[in-house]
């Protein structure tokens, strides 16, 4: 592990010591932990979105439904 030396606001180091010390952890290893997490979650998105653009576009064929007839059957119980 590398050491690092950050700049922060003043009201977010308070509440990082705070949460350390709810969590019975050090600054330090809180901050590691939440890079950690942060980059695991931006990790799996590019990979959904990367899995989600793989997928060919349907074509559609046909003409396409006027609104009268997409809520015809909804139009018909109020009737």
């Amino acid at each position: 592990m590398k050491n690092v030396t950050i700049t922060v606001e003043e009201s977010a180091l308070e509440w990082v010591r705070i949460e350390a010390a709810k969590r019975n952890s050090s600054v330090s290893r809180l901050v590691g932990e939440m890079l950690t997490q942060k980059m695991h979650q931006d990790t799996a998105y590019e990979q959904a979105m990367r899995g989600a653009l793989r997928f060919e576009p349907i074509a559609f064929e046909g003409a396409y439904l006027k609104r009268d007839e997409i809520y015809a059957d909804r139009l018909d119980r109020f009737r």
